[in-house]
């Protein structure tokens, strides 16, 4: 088996002046303003507030379908443009430019950021009416995506990171946006302070870059990824796994994801689908070039991937909260992710970020648009039946669960199984293929039990929430859930041509494959251990079961789940509780900090400040004692002198006497 590394041509070019590539850098400038305005006088707008918006967003999706519009147009080796904007830092010979980076991988993010925010926007309106911090949130909404602009947009290491620091303070401004409530307040933290660990391998990795090639800039820094010593190569692309692990929620870094359902649900899509989440997969993506040189560490990213998507649809199986199974799915699906840009895969890690985007944003709005009939109510055990009092609630949920199931023809049928078929190539990476199809099964079930107890089966909310009548969401609300259903349907023919549907994805027909290839640096096997068509047909057919198990049980009821779960006994325990894996890094990290924080604490009281004080007390006991001798009688000074006088002419007679003797 060998494997073939593609050579990164870091050619870059300069945009035509007044072109959208040229003003590109208004796509995170106009809602960065608009979030400003609506902080400051955001309440006398009222319901505008959400108006203005929208409008900023909604300019960013247009200018970002424009921008990208213009970048197919250029021939393949133009595709990489870089647009100075200002002079940010100048010290001596050293220079860092504020300047934009449009390529394909950035005009594919730009898309999936912009129009999957503008729906969940206009979702908003409806979902959020009535809260007293209205244009408050919309503020933050503005905050968010513009911060991930920034960080799509960075031409370098450092820009991307002013935009990665600011999507961590937006979303603890989002997820503790009802901060009344501790718990709320609590995650947003735990999402912050989880987040920082990821910013320290970041930062680190940042230095070694700049000390390995004197540039943070991607245009200088990428193309010399071959010059970069191994062991510096592979201490930064840990590094950097590090931070991806924190802001993609990957082991062990993943706790703060299922507790940032906290924030209100159009949070939850915003965070999941389109920014926060994404990031990490991205930053493995654009630095692709790095991992290239060390594929060794790339597939310690496949690996970290594989087992995230695992222990995430193991838990998410037994869940009881419609919000908390599709947050723990995506911490699954975002391991497919990583398996991908992992394997060397980008074009297929990328792609099922796009689906990914379409099936999620849909699935929690669809779970905001079940939670606003059902007065906030979470528990699927108090649902069913709400097929026929919410038809478009209903329909589009169906064309998410379909897609996320990965069953043909959705869209998260061709991601995924694209995935699949790059770990069938490289060699150590078999266990992978194997791993993945098993959760391609679990994801099935667990979204097959997500989807039938809420819309199918009897109406339990009729004795459970008596004074409950479920309705169908206003249209600001179930438009967007339309827009979305229909990109989870077709959203798989964004890299599907017909060469490569028959072929199964070869990386020379698709889409995807060919217009992300200035971008990335995807590196194959070529003898794969299972020819692709039977392991697409193995892994389909995984799916099916996954369904057919969840129809069986939660619908038809041949087998009695009540009964199966306790003949699971502590493996559902472990699975319904998450492992302990919270309560793991109570026990160890937090109590252990707290622990060490108060030994420093007395440390510092007992030892530091008792040696300052004890100086200090010292100094103030001979001061006290030179005080009284102090009197301020002349007969005193006097009767001290002759006693001094008397004392040396002792000491001095006898001082003689002895030197006679």
């Amino acid at each position: 088996m060998t494997t073939t590394i593609a050579t990164y041509t870091g050619v870059y070019g300069m945009p035509e002046a007044g072109s959208a590539i040229d003003l590109a850098w208004l796509i995170p400038v106009v809602p960065a303003v608009s979030a400003a305005v609506l902080l400051l006088i955001g309440k006398r707008l009222g319901r505008y507030a959400a108006h203005v918006a929208i409008l900023a967003i909604g300019f960013s999706a247009v200018a970002s379908t424009i921008a990208f519009t213009e970048l197919l147009a250029l021939p393949e080796e133009a595709r990489s443009v870089i647009s100075p904007v200002a002079t940010w830092l100048e010290v001596g010979d050293f220079e860092v430019a504020w300047s934009i980076l449009i390529d394909p991988l950035a005009a594919v993010m730009l898309l999936l950021v912009t129009w999957v925010g503008l729906l969940i926007h206009v979702y908003s309106i409806g979902y959020m009416e009535g809260d007293e911090r209205y244009s408050r949130f919309f503020a933050y909404l503005n905050l968010f995506a513009a911060s991930m602009l920034v960080l799509v947009l960075g031409d370098s290491f450092l820009t991307l990171f002013v935009g990665w620091e600011l999507v961590g303070l937006s979303s603890y401004l989002l997820i503790g946006f009802w901060f009344e409530k501790r718990a709320y307040a609590t995650a947003a933290k735990k999402a912050f302070v989880v987040n920082r660990i990821g910013d320290v391998g970041f930062m680190i990795a940042m230095f070694l870059v700049f000390s390995a090639t004197g540039s943070l800039a991607f245009a200088e820094v990428l193309p010399m990824a071959p010059e970069i010593a191994s062991g510096t190569a592979v201490a930064i692309g840990l590094l950097l796994l590090v931070a991806a692990a924190g802001k993609s929620a990957q082991i062990p870094l993943f706790v703060w994801l299922p507790d940032a359902m906290a924030g209100p649900t159009p949070v939850s899509a915003l965070i999941h689908a389109a920014t926060m989440v994404t990031a990490g997969v991205y930053l493995v993506a654009r630095v692709s070039p790095i991992y290239a040189t060390v594929p060794g560490v790339g597939l310690t990213v496949a690996w970290i991937g594989v087992a995230t998507a695992l222990l995430a649809a193991l838990i998410a199986c037994t869940q009881n909260d419609i919000k908390k199974i599709l947050a723990y799915s995506t911490v699954s699906q975002l391991g497919y992710m990583f398996i991908g840009v992992g394997l060397g895969a980008q074009v297929a890690g990328v792609f099922h970020l796009l689906t990914h985007g379409f099936f999620k944003a849909l699935l929690f709005l669809a779970a905001g648009s079940v939670m606003h009939a059902m007065a906030d109510e979470t528990n699927p055990w108090k649902m069913g039946g709400l097929r026929k009092v919410m038809p478009i609630t209903f329909a589009t949920s169906l064309l998410g669960w379909l897609a996320i199931a990965g069953l043909p023809p959705f869209s998260g049928f061709f991601s995924k199984e694209e995935i699949l078929v790059a770990a069938l190539d490289p060699p150590g990476a078999q266990g992978i293929w194997v791993i993945g199809t098993i959760v391609a099964g679990l994801t099935a079930f667990y979204m097959s039990r997500w989807f039938f107890l809420i819309f199918l089966g009897p109406k339990r909310y009729e004795q459970e929430l008596p004074g409950v009548h479920p309705h169908e969401s206003p249209p600001s609300m179930t438009l967007p859930l339309v827009l979305l259903a229909v990109g989870s349907a077709a959203g798989g023919l964004l890299n599907a041509t017909p060469a490569s549907l028959l072929r199964f994805w070869d990386p020379e027909t698709s889409f995807l494959s060919s217009f992300l290839a200035p971008s990335v640096v995807p590196y194959y096997g070529d003898t794969p251990f299972i020819p692709h068509v039977p392991a697409v047909a193995i892994v389909t057919a995984v799916a099916v079961a996954g369904v057919a198990a969840a129809w069986a049980l939660y619908l038809r009821e041949g087998v009695d789940h009540v009964a199966l779960r306790e003949r699971l006994g502590g493996f559902y325990q472990l699975s319904y509780q998450r492992f302990y894996v919270d309560e793991l890094y109570e026990a160890t990290l937090e109590r252990g900090g707290r622990g060490l924080a108060n030994a420093f604490t007395t440390f510092d009281r007992v030892v530091v400040d008792g040696a300052v004080n004890g100086i200090g007390r010292g100094v103030a006991g001979l001061a006290t004692v030179g005080r009284r001798v102090q009197t301020g009688y002349v007969r005193s000074y006097a009767l001290a002198v002759a006693a001094g006088t008397v004392l040396l002419a002792a000491i001095f007679l006898g001082g003689l006497l002895n030197g006679q003797g």
